[in-house]
């Protein structure tokens, strides 16, 4: 058994990497459990120094990083290039704020001195997706490795090049073996992984299917979880909005990373007297998007990561046409050897139809009109996801109210929905639990331990 690295821009072969016997994955737990205890009793200031050294290396080797991504996975390679960037950030955030973040934090008591102490728990094992293969790992990686645990990593099986290609980087960086590992397993050995008594934590990012597994088995075993899992967020605009802006934004938010991210726009609910200015908007502005080389720095839409999604996303396409959605803009799978997809639009969208009620994991723009703020709330909420959303209104008072009534990990006011190291980031729902990034992210896979004093 192998993994297989193909090009999804042009179904080309590009390499093999070898599967894992359990020989090889018992000496990579042994190592990671072995280096778990001696990495945590580094000085905290040296931790940091190290995740900050890993991003220099980001740095240093961005555009051949870069370059894997997009013949891998099929990323632009301007995107891919500004995943790389936004790993380098990540690990200066967390290398500038880690001891501060970790000092014990004092409170009053009935104690003479009492204190938090926030202490690591060991080895966490990452199962990451494919579709942002850099930037899913650090975000992870970044704050673990700060607050002193080790990192394993289950890449997704499509990436194995990228996966290998971040252990790379944290060598480079000059961390020891057992301190972040690449395991070289599939799917079907998460379970096993999961219920050995050396790991001690989880986190997931992927499909809603995943999470529930991933969350079953490691509940078992009574070890926390971090899961980022599906979305499909609300783009909501108003009567009011900016529509040149809201539409500037929308096509951003949709169509990036060609629309295979979990905090893209995916429902565009509109108010229904500026519905038709809108979608015209939209009409007039994506002529700018063409498929064709994600290594050609003009090209503008990507291939999906893999053919296979191409066709779960063209079926939700059909159905919801067969549902009595209304296809305004393509709507037909590219021909030719990539797995691309034009940009989509479909009008008409009911929110019982198949393009509200799923996540679609490509650009395709679905209109669902509503008569005003109130059904646009109700619409919005009218979901089993609750991962990101964004309000589109001149007033921001009222964007803001609208804001906290969206049942969200995260609601954008007149914004890109995007994560940022500096804010947490995550879901509710079956969008999953917990958080990443911030100082929130770095607290997750920690022993918040109390100290008394007399």
């Amino acid at each position: 058994m192998s993994f297989t690295s193909l090009n999804p821009a042009t179904g080309k072969y590009l390499g093999t990497f070898e599967h894992w016997s359990e020989g090889q994955l018992e000496q990579a737990l042994t190592r990671a459990h072995r280096s778990a205890g001696e990495w945590a009793a580094t000085p905290v200031v040296d931790r940091c120094e190290a995740v900050r050294a890993a991003g220099q290396v980001l740095k240093e080797r961005r555009d051949t990083l870069a370059e894997i991504i997009s013949l891998e996975m099929g990323k632009l390679i301007v995107e891919a290039r500004a995943e790389v960037d936004k790993c380098v950030t990540a690990c200066d955030y967390y290398a500038d704020h880690g001891p501060g973040f970790l000092a014990d934090d004092f409170m009053a008591s009935d104690a003479g001195r009492s204190f938090l102490a926030y202490e690591p728990l060991g080895p966490v094992l990452a199962v990451m997706p494919w579709n942002f293969p850099f930037w899913q790992v650090m975000r992870f990686a970044a704050p673990a490795l700060v607050g002193g645990n080790v990192a394993l990593l289950k890449h997704a099986s499509n990436v194995p090049q990228c996966a290998l290609a971040l252990e790379e980087v944290f060598r480079e960086a000059g961390l020891r073996d057992g301190i972040f590992t690449t395991l070289m397993i599939g799917s079907g050995e998460v379970k096993g992984v999961i219920e050995d008594r050396r790991v001690r934590a989880v986190t997931l990012t992927g499909s809603e299917a995943a999470g529930r597994a991933v969350g079953s088995v490691a509940g078992a075993q009574l070890k926390k979880t971090v899961l980022e899992l599906g979305g499909s967020d609300p783009f909501v605009v108003l009567a009011d909005a900016d529509l040149a802006l809201a539409t500037e934004i929308g096509l951003t938010s949709r169509l990036i990373n060609a629309g295979q991210s979990c905090i893209a726009a995916k429902r565009f609910i509109v108010v229904e007297s500026v519905a038709d200015a809108f979608v015209e908007s939209l009409l007039s502005a994506v002529g700018r998007y063409r498929c064709g080389d994600p290594l050609n720095e003009a090209t503008t839409l990507a291939p999906l990561a893999r053919k296979d999604l191409r066709d779960d996303l063209h079926d939700q396409v059909r159905r919801s046409i067969g549902q009595g959605a209304r296809p305004v803009l393509g709507c037909v799978p590219e021909e030719g050897e990539g797995a691309y997809y034009p940009v989509s639009i479909l009008d008409g969208v009911r929110p019982d139809m198949t393009a509200a009620r799923e996540e679609l994991f490509g650009p395709v723009i679905p209109i669902i009109r509503v008569r005003d703020e109130a059904e646009a709330i109700r619409v919005a909420n009218d979901t089993n996801f609750g991962l990101g959303g964004s309000v589109w209104t001149a007033d921001i008072g009222r964007g803001e109210r609208v804001a906290r009534q969206i049942q969200a990990g995260a609601v954008f006011v007149n914004g890109l929905v995007k994560s940022d190291p500096r804010l947490p980031f995550g879901g509710i729902k079956d969008s999953g639990y917990g958080r990443e990034l911030s100082y929130l992210g770095l607290h997750e896979f920690l022993n918040i331990k109390t100290v008394w004093i007399r």
